[in-house]
C-alpha cells in the first residue's frame, strides 16, 4: 500500500502544481484523476492544494510541522503511479 494511502503524520500540506495541457504534466492529471480519491479517503482533514496554470512546470511541495517544506519535480512522470512515488521520496 502506497504511503500517501495511510495517515501521514507531521505533514500539514500537500500541493501539487501542473499545466492543463502539456505532456510534461500528464502524469499529475493522471494521478488527480487515478489516485487523489483514494488519498484524500486517507488524509480527510490533509489539505490537499491542486493548482494548474499554462507553462506551470509539475512539482509537489510538502509542508511539516515547524515550517519544514520538502519539493519534488513531477515533469514528464509515466504516469500516476509514477507520481505517487516521487511524491512517497518527500514524505520520508
Amino acid at each position: 500500500m502506497s504511503a500517501l494511502r495511510k495517515a501521514i503524520p507531521g505533514l500539514k500540506e500537500l500541493r501539487i502544481f501542473g499545466c492543463q495541457s502539456s505532456q510534461a504534466s500528464a502524469g499529475v492529471r493522471a494521478f488527480i484523476k487515478q489516485s487523489y480519491p483514494a488519498v484524500k479517503k486517507a488524509n480527510p482533514d490533509l489539505p490537499i492544494l491542486i493548482r494548474e496554470s499554462i507553462g506551470t512546470p509539475a512539482r509537489a511541495f510538502a509542508r511539516f510541522d515547524r515550517g519544514v517544506e520538502r519539493a519534488v519535480m513531477l515533469d514528464g512522470a509515466a504516469g500516476a503511479e509514477e507520481v505517487e512515488k516521487r511524491i512517497e521520496s518527500i514524505l520520508k
